[in-house]
């Protein structure tokens, strides 16, 4: 019975991790208990089984993901099998495409402080510089 049990439910957290939207099963758990995931509407616990057609909304900082699941696997897969275990809505696609969108515009936008300190030549200049104005 436990072995037929497995093959059309798994553990929520364990779906999370295996379609790779969390890299471990504990910062998928995390996320559920912190109500970023919710299953069919509802929130939910990690141990929650889930099945195929149950409807995700996964949220994880500005973006947000509404999914239905197709395929529940036995192990995590390469990400690029992975994205077949689920089946995401149009809106929700646009959605987050033009969310991501606008942080790179946003990020180009803004000017970056230098990465490192000044050399012992860039100091010296410094200090000429400043030396010259007083």
């Amino acid at each position: 019975m436990n072995k037929a049990r497995q093959a059309d439910a798994l553990r929520l957290d364990k779906w999370l991790w295996a379609a790779r939207f969390f890299k471990t099963r504990k910062l998928a758990a995390e996320a559920i208990i912190g109500g970023k995931v919710h299953l069919n509407g509802q929130r939910t616990k990690p141990g929650k089984e889930v099945k195929q057609g149950s409807r995700l909304r996964i949220h994880k900082g500005a973006l947000e993901w509404n999914i239905l699941i197709r395929v529940l696997p036995k192990q995590r897969r390469p990400a690029s099998e992975a994205v077949h275990f689920y089946e995401e809505d149009e809106s929700s696609t646009l959605k987050r495409q033009e969310i991501i969108r606008q942080e790179r515009l946003l990020k180009a936008s803004t000017t970056r402080a230098p990465s490192t300190k000044p050399s012992k030549r860039d100091r010296r200049m410094i200090h000429r510089f400043t030396e010259q104005g007083d």
